[in-house]
């Protein structure tokens, strides 16, 4: 995988474990409505993590992420975050350096302004 070829398994394997821990704790906040569904997609050998939401609501129909985020080039991207608070804090709380986290939802030129990773 060269896209971790510098990260240590140690540090990817708990990169790993607290993006699920934090995805998981989100569902159980967010399954309130019956008819949504609020579910955890995990493409471990890619080191992709989606929370997704599906269902009906009235005439309105929900599909599509909550939340997108990979492990990619030593960091951890969150490329979707459609949370009311955002999950950085969780993450930087867990023991995820800031300085490893991207907003990739921000343009690159406006990242350095974030407190985050660049990229």
């Amino acid at each position: 995988m060269e896209t971790l070829e510098r990260i240590s398994n140690n540090t990817l394997d708990q990169w790993r474990a607290t993006l699920e821990s934090v995805l998981r704790e989100y569902i159980e906040t967010l399954n309130l409505d019956a008819a949504i569904a609020v579910y955890l997609v995990i493409s471990q050998d890619r080191n992709h993590y989606m929370l997704m939401h599906e269902g009906w609501q009235g005439d309105q129909r929900f599909h599509g992420p909550i939340v997108h985020a990979e492990i990619r080039h030593e960091k951890i991207w969150i490329h979707y975050d459609g949370t009311e608070a955002g999950i950085t804090d969780e993450l930087v709380m867990a023991g995820v350096p800031k300085d490893h986290i991207v907003l990739a939802f921000q343009p690159p030129y406006a990242r350095q302004h974030t407190g985050y990773a660049i990229g």
